[in-house]
């Protein structure tokens, strides 16, 4: 309960409060009409001229309401306190105006837009001037019921929509969180991939261009041809970031387009395996098998000390598809630690509802293996 206490003591402003806009002003210029109107028109109100002064001063409080919601508070309450003083003192029978009812307005926007601290200082002092009202007027039983009622269904309806803008604002916060995510997944698979590509390419190149020339110029054929398919890719990327409406793009390359990865690199070679029952799966899980083949495969080209030989296998499982990937290259005698690569294959492969494992072979060499339901999860 007190951790309950001081995280509502804690709570802060919100942050998306609006600024004042036509509807405030409208809302305060109708306000004061129905005030002034209210005191010209009404008799039975004792002292019309005060009472309507002290009602005006409202007004700027409906403006403040978001901004300053405390002292805002404190205006429009006080001001009904000062009325129930002067009906106590005069021994008057009305001193109110209907259009008074204003400061419910000024209570709801304690509790939506106030801090922790402001809406437990603001409501005891409204309890005061409640209770000082009820007493002024001779309230009886179930004028005291019906006035509680209404003060506690005004705080219960401010605090409801402040619960759900947050709820809002929490569930904008993850989307966007998980956009970065996808985004910095995809930037890692896609760069990571082709960068690696060139580096070899360039090594190879370096080696070779002393004594074959010719070969040289394969290599840079190669190296282009790599940095012409990032940029490509890279600006498929940017678009759909920059476009507002929907567009058409390039489809993403699935199992189908894993054969094309044997062209990553002259020293590996790649061998590609596919079962022939892989036309029924989801494009989601089509597309993250291409993924977690192509980013294995880096990190293969990359890591694995001494490899010629990189083993590409997908398979359909009953209602699952396996993918393995393997390489015979020396395993260090330290474990590598995990990077942002494996980080994003095993993020694809849960938001699937799959699992994937990595770790050295029994046979010797790096071993991916990734399992992931046929059909996406909604």
């Amino acid at each position: 309960m007190f951790t309950v206490r001081r995280s509502l003591w804690d709570e802060p402003r919100p942050a998306d409060a609006p600024p004042v806009g036509r509807l405030d002003w409208l809302l305060a210029g109708v306000f004061a009409i129905a005030t002034l109107v209210e005191g010209a028109v009404r008799p039975d109100v004792a002292w019309r001229p005060l009472v309507t002064v002290l009602g005006l001063a409202l007004v700027p409080a409906l403006l403040w309401r978001r901004s300053h919601p405390l002292p805002a508070a404190s205006v429009g309450w006080g001001v009904a306190g000062v009325l129930s003083v002067l009906q106590l003192t005069a021994d008057t029978s009305d001193l109110g105006l209907y259009s008074m009812l204003g400061v419910l307005v000024l209570l709801y926007s304690l509790v939506r837009w106030g801090s922790g601290r402001e809406i437990a200082a603001g409501s005891a002092f409204v309890m005061v001037v409640a209770v000082l009202g009820m007493i002024a007027s001779s309230a009886g039983f179930a004028d005291v019921f019906g006035g509680s009622v209404l003060l506690l269904l005004v705080v219960a309806l401010g605090a409801v929509f402040r619960y759900r803008a947050d709820l809002w604002s929490r569930q904008q916060r993850e989307i966007r969180n998980q956009e970065r995510v996808a985004l910095a997944r995809e930037l890692h698979d896609t760069v990571a991939h082709h960068v690696s590509a060139i580096a070899v390419q360039a090594q190879a190149g370096g080696v070779v261009v002393g004594s074959q020339p010719e070969k040289a110029a394969e290599v840079l054929t190669a190296i282009e041809a790599e940095a012409s398919r990032t940029l490509a890719e890279m600006r498929s990327m940017v678009r759909l970031l920059r476009e507002e409406e929907s567009v058409d793009y390039a489809p993403q390359r699935g199992v189908a387009d894993l054969p094309a990865l044997a062209r990553v690199d002259t020293t590996l070679a790649v061998e590609v395996s596919l079962d022939g029952s892989l036309t029924e799966l989801a494009r989601p899980v089509d597309a993250a098998l291409y993924r977690l083949a192509q980013e294995s495969l880096t990190n293969a080209v990359r890591h694995a000390r001494g490899a010629t030989r990189v083993a590409i296998d997908v398979h359909r499982e009953g209602d699952a598809v396996r993918l393995r990937v393997s390489d015979d290259g020396r395993i260090e005698t330290e474990a590598p630690e995990p990077g942002f690569g494996l980080l994003g294959m095993a993020e694809r492969a849960q938001l699937l509802g799959g699992s994937l494992s990595a770790g050295p072979g029994p046979e010797g060499g790096w071993v991916v293996e990734a399992a992931l339901p046929l059909k996406a999860p909604a």
